[in-house]
């Protein structure tokens, strides 16, 4: 395989930047363009739900990298221009402006768009945080609110309602699960977690979808939720119970949709590509010949595992781009990763490796629940090891998650094997 004599990177993100700094880092010289929907430069998303819109980091800390590193790339950023439309074959994108780009190699590195329910858009008050825009505007408002519900009880909605909180609002935390993150964390730390937002006075309501929303004059006035009867508690009484009938309408002066994201994939939809919840890749992040994909909007397949993922977190978007680039100058490497995030809410940092599954068994390891400070490992019916989480233990957890490589490393390939697709 030849070394392209140019590469495009649509997404001027944490992953495209990543992809853009590793190809001159391995002495690519040719011709890289970065292309960016946003007007700045790039910028770290992860404190936007926490210091930025807590208000202790100024936007300008965000960025990723000052103007003069930028500059030190050699590479041409097209910033404030939205990619509309790609066709693989050619390796072409088109911009809303009408411009044409090809390149021998094409990254897309286009993240996420937040995902909005039916009937909780449109009115005055209704936010959601995904941009570092959105969290200016977030931010203005909390200031004044006193009611807050999040709507979403997953790591963003979680972390929204910590920084809220302790912002002095009133917060309600709303979802369909029945404590927030079990997705994410399995039911017991999850549970864990619920006694944490509790102990800080937020109002949890599980398993509890919206309905929609009240409004007075064009601006919300509350949640509708749907739901059974269940015992919540109450945040103007710290630690006071209450009880709420599904159906009931939460009141709120600023809501927060924090549901997830969607894969921007919508100006891929004639490119030639397999879309599925992301751009399905082989275990290159290889999309087509000539085409890869990195961070949120790539689904590749994990040799380890034996099938398809797509990880939605920023040590994936980096570690992902440098194997791409590796990838584009002809290394043929898999990207066979342990998944890994964190999150920090009211003191406390989570940190999780591995996959872990609502069914798996938790075990304490190291540390005690008593003591605010242990690692969980998880594991699986036939007791192997599938996930480690550490909660205020971060060098801890990170040595038992080797216990991990051996689950998630791919099995060696013959010679003459090609990448699955």
């Amino acid at each position: 395989m030849s070394t392209p004599s140019d590469v495009l990177v649509v997404g001027a993100s944490a992953a495209g930047l990543a992809v853009t700094e590793s190809l001159r880092r391995k002495g690519y010289r040719g011709r890289i363009t970065l292309l960016g929907e946003e007007a700045g430069a790039p910028y770290d998303r992860p404190p936007l739900s926490k210091q930025v819109l807590a208000g202790t980091w100024e936007a300008e800390r965000t960025q990723l990298r000052t103007r003069d590193v930028l500059d030190a790339l050699d590479a041409e950023l097209v910033l404030g221009e939205r990619a509309v439309a790609f066709d693989a074959a050619a390796r072409t994108v088109r911009t809303g402006s009408g411009a044409e780009l090809r390149a021998e190699a094409v990254v897309l590195a286009t993240g996420l768009h937040a995902r909005r329910l039916p009937g909780l858009s449109g009115a005055a008050g209704v936010h959601v945080l995904r941009t570092l825009d959105d969290a200016g505007r977030l931010r203005e408002e909390l200031l004044k609110a006193e009611r807050v519900v999040v709507v979403g009880d997953g790591v963003l909605g979680a972390e929204i309602a910590a920084t809220a909180r302790l912002m002095g609002a009133d917060v309600t935390l709303s979802g369909p699960q029945t404590a927030p993150m079990r997705a994410q964390l399995g039911d017991d730390v999850a549970q864990l977690l619920a006694a944490l937002h509790r102990e800080h006075g937020v109002w949890l309501r599980p398993d509890s979808p919206v309905d929609g929303l009240e409004t007075a004059g064009g601006r919300v006035t509350g949640v509708r939720t749907v739901g059974d009867v269940s015992t919540v508690t109450d945040v103007s009484t710290v630690g006071g119970d209450r009880t709420v009938g599904g159906g009931e309408v939460l009141p709120a002066d600023l809501v927060v949709e924090a549901v997830g994201g969607t894969p921007a994939t919508d100006w891929l939809t004639d490119s030639g590509l397999v879309l599925r919840d992301g751009v399905v890749c082989d275990s290159r992040c290889r999309a087509a010949d000539g085409v890869y994909a990195a961070g949120d909007v790539a689904r590749f397949h994990h040799e380890g595992l034996g099938r398809s993922l797509r990880l939605e977190n920023r040590t994936n978007a980096t570690e992902q781009a440098t194997l791409v680039a590796a990838n584009i100058l002809g290394e043929d490497r898999p990207y066979s990763p342990v998944p890994y995030f964190w999150t920090d809410q009211f003191g406390v940092r989570i940190q999780v490796y591995g996959l872990p599954a609502p069914t798996a068994t938790v075990r304490i390891v190291e540390g005690a629940v008593e003591q605010g400070r242990f690692v969980a490992r998880y594991v699986d019916g036939e007791d192997r090891p599938v996930a480690v989480l550490g909660w205020n233990m971060p060098k801890q957890a990170r040595l038992h998650s080797q216990h991990l490589l051996g689950r998630y490393a791919p099995a060696p390939r013959p010679a003459h094997a090609t990448a699955p697709r």
